[in-house]
């Protein structure tokens, strides 16, 4: 069952990125102008976010199995129009559907943490979430190499397959679960924000994921445009295959979920800061155009990587221990929160590559961590409450 929820966790999360890739040539099929190209991709997040606060929390109240399928159909439809549309309104109201429907990760994993004994919990989370991270790290070249053979129209149509395949197969595996709260879906909605300001433990796992999750934005915004540039001359084929070495740092996930079932998560925190740092560093000594430069890219997308899987499966680990019968809203306020991050991050490193260059991302990347490791210092020494 655990295997079966990380295949489509990954299958899932898949779907809000494969337009990634594909934005140019989407716009120009759809007649868009290349200002707001960018659309194409934005509005898949912006149901995604909207996912996050107003469907995740129906997990702590609705019966969970019925909550996935009916976001898995959602999800195959939005996948289904885009795949055979022609028209920009079309497209990009399939593509909030898209992102809607989506948002089942995020419904799915405190499913799973439902489905074991605390002792487990860690490493199962960490399971599912190495589904869901490399079907993010996987999305993006495997849709490049769909379009380029076919047509983009069929990345989406493949995937809209795959939905209705997984449909198929939940249907039949997911046992039902029904939780337990009574409270009405707006008192479930207030129940989250009041929990940022109940929960100083959700704030510090917040402002860890922030810092790494906006970090790993930023890198993967800029840094396959500069590896297009001419200094380092690659093809959107070999920026692809950068992409799927990368992918090996979901790897982290089972580790990061082991160490928090072993009470040692502050340990696997400071090592998700240190590799990100790590990471960043590797890009200011990366020398374009020699072998050595190329190593260290592929070794910096690799820590980068795995210090954010390793932070937000610890994070998961500690949130969902919080208050069992509001794991699916305490999960949605820590998604949105640092998705808000990634998003600005993202925003700010194509402007920054530009304006300053290579160096200057790398930069920011390191400034972003340096609040993280403040309060991770401050906390260490301080202590931690709940």
């Amino acid at each position: 069952m655990i295997w079966l929820l990380s295949l489509a966790c990954g299958l899932l999360a898949s779907n809000v990125y494969i337009a990634q890739p594909l934005a140019g040539p989407i716009a120009e099929g759809l007649g868009l102008k290349a200002e707001v190209a960018g659309l194409v991709v934005t509005l898949t997040q912006i149901g995604y976010g909207a996912g996050l606060l107003a469907v995740v929390p129906l997990a702590d109240r609705v019966e969970n199995r019925r909550l996935i399928l009916c976001l898995v159909a959602l999800a195959g439809l939005g996948l289904l129009v885009a795949g055979g549309s022609s028209a920009a309104t079309l497209f990009l109201a399939a593509s909030l559907a898209i992102g809607l429907g989506s948002v089942c990760v995020q419904v799915l994993v405190p499913y799973a943490a439902h489905l074991v004994d605390e002792s487990r919990r860690g490493q199962t989370i960490g399971l599912v979430t190495a589904g869901l991270m490399l079907g993010i790290m996987l999305a993006r070249p495997a849709a490049g190499v769909i379009a380029e053979l076919l047509d983009w129209h069929w990345v989406f149509r493949i995937n809209c397959a795959l939905m209705l395949g997984l449909l198929l197969i939940l249907a039949v595996r997911l046992p039902a679960r029904q939780p337990r709260t009574c409270e009405s879906y707006l008192s479930v909605i207030a129940s989250m924000l009041s929990a940022l300001g109940r929960y100083r433990l959700l704030r510090e796992r917040i402002a860890y994921q922030a810092a790494l999750f906006g970090g790993f934005s930023l890198f993967w915004t800029a840094v396959p445009i500069w590896l297009m540039q001419p200094q380092w001359g690659w093809s959107q084929g070999q920026v692809g295959l950068y992409a799927m070495t990368a992918a090996t740092g979901a790897l982290a996930a089972p580790p990061a979920g082991a160490l928090a079932d072993r009470g040692w998560g502050r340990l696997g925190t400071a090592a998700g800061l240190a590799m990100a740092a790590g990471g960043f560093l590797l890009v200011l000594l990366a020398a374009p155009g020699q072998v050595s430069g190329v190593l260290a890219m592929i070794a910096a997308a690799a820590l980068i990587n795995a210090a954010v899987t390793f932070s937000f499966v610890i994070g998961q680990r500690e949130i969902f221990g919080l208050d069992e019968a509001a794991r699916a809203r305490l999960n949605g306020v820590f998604m949105a929160a640092f998705t808000l991050a990634g998003a600005a991050f993202s925003a700010l490193g194509g402007w920054c590559l530009a304006r300053f260059g290579a160096e200057a991302v790398a930069g920011v990347g390191l400034a972003a961590l340096a609040p993280a490791v403040l309060l991770f210092i401050r906390c260490q020494h301080g202590g931690r409450q709940v």
